[in-house]
């Protein structure tokens, strides 16, 4: 594999790589000394066109802590913002001796140019393009189900899928990169995946997604669940293109949101789980956030594990995914 771009480009082989590489990274992390040397002398760019904390923070501290170095570039500040193109942005990054280029862009799509438009010869790994795609997103939330629908939280044996994993996906899936990527990934790894939205949050053609789609959010938990992932309602997006996706904040939280009355009536061995920033009081209630239940600070722990596979594999392994 030369790049991280889309769950598509993987296989269920190569998925189950990255977890169980993933699950080794982990265990480095309990020791006392959690750096690696495994990539000392290359160079790691942080190259964030959208603003981000966990994911940034989380692509640095994996690559640190295999020794790297990195270079973190804001859009905000930099040439980009005086109009230097992303093709100009990317020469520069060859020129100054980068080994591997972490994108994450506004526009979907923009992680697959760079890598694959003859700019650089470096990897790209994608920290989420547009509505697009989210591929490490995917994976440190297919981590956490794994531990926690095999193992009861424990780390998955190698190997393990998620076959026979109940999942129920809600909330914006229309402006998610995150729902469509684990979509992808949860189903490629065999869970069965349901998606929960109001009919103007579901994007057109999802009818292809390897999923159900409802919107009867209280019809769905009435069929055993493993896991319910609730993601962020990205008012941001809604606002730029007019709003009217719903009717009122209040409305959203009542038909769609994991209140009290829904949280009390998951089965107790129901994980809850969300992409972060969360909106406490719309999509999520605080009781439902701060449960034991809760493994949402687990995954972000997780994604420092799953984005120290990806730069190990592309970095340092060889040729142990397939192109």
């Amino acid at each position: 594999m030369k790049h991280l771009i889309d769950i598509a480009d993987l296989s269920q082989e190569d998925a189950v790589l990255l977890l169980d590489t993933a699950e080794a990274m982990a265990a480095t992390q309990s020791r006392r000394v959690k750096k690696l040397p495994t990539l000392r002398g290359k160079t790691v760019v942080n190259l964030f066109f959208e603003d981000s904390t966990r994911t940034r923070l989380s692509f640095e501290a994996a690559a640190k802590r295999l020794s790297a170095d990195v270079i973190s570039f804001s859009a905000k500040g930099s040439s980009v913002s005086k109009g230097e193109s992303l093709k100009d942005t990317a020469l520069t990054l060859e020129a100054m001796g980068a080994d591997a280029v972490i994108v994450r862009h506004s526009h979907s799509g923009a992680a697959h140019r760079l890598a694959h438009a003859g700019w650089m010869d470096l990897p790209v790994l994608n920290a989420g393009d547009g509505t697009h795609q989210h591929p490490t997103q995917a994976l440190l939330d297919a981590m956490t189900l794994r531990r926690h629908f095999t193992r009861g939280g424990e780390p998955a044996e190698e190997g393990t899928t998620l076959e026979g994993a109940r999942v129920i996906i809600v909330g914006d899936i229309l402006h998610s990169r995150v729902a469509r990527s684990d979509v992808q990934l949860l189903s490629l790894l065999g869970a069965e995946v349901t998606l929960v939205a109001p009919p103007t949050l579901v994007p057109v053609g999802i009818e292809n997604w390897p999923c159900r789609v409802t919107y009867d959010f209280d019809e769905a938990l009435a069929e055993p669940t493993d896991a319910v992932i609730m993601l962020r309602v990205q008012r941001e997006r809604m606002s730029s293109l007019g709003g009217g996706f719903f009717p009122s904040p209040g409305e959203y939280h009542r038909a769609y949101g994991l209140d009290i009355i829904r949280f009390d009536a998951l089965s107790p061995s129901t994980v809850i789980m969300h992409p972060g920033p969360m909106n406490r009081g719309l999509e999520i209630c605080a009781q439902a956030a701060d449960s034991p239940r809760s493994v949402i600070v687990e995954q972000v722990n997780n994604g420092v594990s799953v984005r120290m596979a990806a730069l190990y594999l592309l970095l340092a392994s060889k040729g142990t995914i397939h192109e």
